[in-house]
């Protein structure tokens, strides 16, 4: 299982947001109750953990970085469409996840309308402004840290209208109003009753359904993604709609999700390589 995974790949598409580092071949992770790094195929645990605290944390860690995901099965899926070449591309990525629900929700909500590397750097402006700190590394901030925050302070993150939503949404998780306990519920149930909330259309939804849960969904809506399939299949992004893309994506089954964020991954790396090559020819 782990001997495919590939930490840097994982950990290079993963939300830089100070609560984890990659360093020397070793993933280390902050959580609630201590340290936590993993080196692909060690686990690395705090001294005083008991043997019930080693087994919570080393399935909290195999959710964050996807190991029970048989990619051999993903590859020998698409090795004979046209996404075969992600294989090479990206051997050895799986979806990284959120420690925590709510830390998934919050950072779905900051990367509304906004690029990737922006949404980062507020989620870790976000995180260094009222984040405990653990070791070398920092806790992702709890509910009740964030409505403390002055409209001022919060300003200091950059999140802009964002902060609203953020602040209004975890006043009703507070209040036990938002449920994010939706491992029960269908795709479209749980769509349907995220979307009730001001603050969550149905690309929030569907982005923290993957990232928060792990369920097999996507933001079909996402313009990367569009991009990404516009680029493997010879089209302008406007020529790819959210149906087109369901439609190229879906029939993939249970492995729907993973292709999509390959598709995305897919993006970024052109998008980048893309803004290079002109920062260069601008000097």
């Amino acid at each position: 299982m782990v001997k495919v995974i590939d930490l840097n790949k994982i950990t290079h598409e993963m939300i830089k947001n100070g609560t984890w580092e990659f360093k020397n071949g070793i993933f280390r992770q902050a959580l609630d109750y201590g340290i936590i790094g993993f080196d692909g195929e060690n686990f690395y645990f705090p001294e005083h953990f008991s043997k019930k605290q080693q087994k919570k944390a080393r399935e909290k860690i195999k959710f964050i970085l996807g190991l029970d995901v048989k990619l051999e099965e993903f590859y020998s899926e698409i090795s004979d469409s046209k996404f075969a070449f992600l294989i090479d591309e990206f051997y050895g990525l799986t979806v990284p996840k959120a420690p925590e629900k709510y830390q998934a929700l919050i950072e779905t909500i900051a990367q509304q309308q906004v690029s990737f590397e922006f949404a980062m750097q507020t989620i870790r402006n976000l995180v260094k402004l009222i984040g405990r700190k653990i070791g070398d590394l920092y806790l992702f901030p709890k509910p009740n840290d964030i409505l403390r925050l002055s409209e001022e302070k919060l300003k200091e993150t950059k999140l802009g209208y964002r902060a609203n939503y953020i602040q209004y949404l975890t006043q009703e998780y507070v209040k036990g109003k938002l449920r994010l306990e939706l491992e029960n519920l269908s795709e479209e149930e749980a769509i349907k009753y995220l979307i009730k909330f001001r603050g969550i259309g149905k690309w929030s939804a569907e982005l923290f359904l993957a990232y928060g849960l792990g369920k097999n969904t996507y933001p079909a809506s996402d313009l990367g993604l569009k991009r990404g399939i516009a680029k493997i299949f010879g089209k302008t992004p406007k020529e790819v709609k959210e149906k087109d893309v369901r439609e190229i994506i879906d029939p993939y089954g249970k492995w729907r999700s993973l292709l999509a964020f390959y598709i995305l991954c897919y993006d970024r790396k052109t998008e980048m390589v893309k803004k290079r090559g002109e920062n260069r020819n601008t000097r």
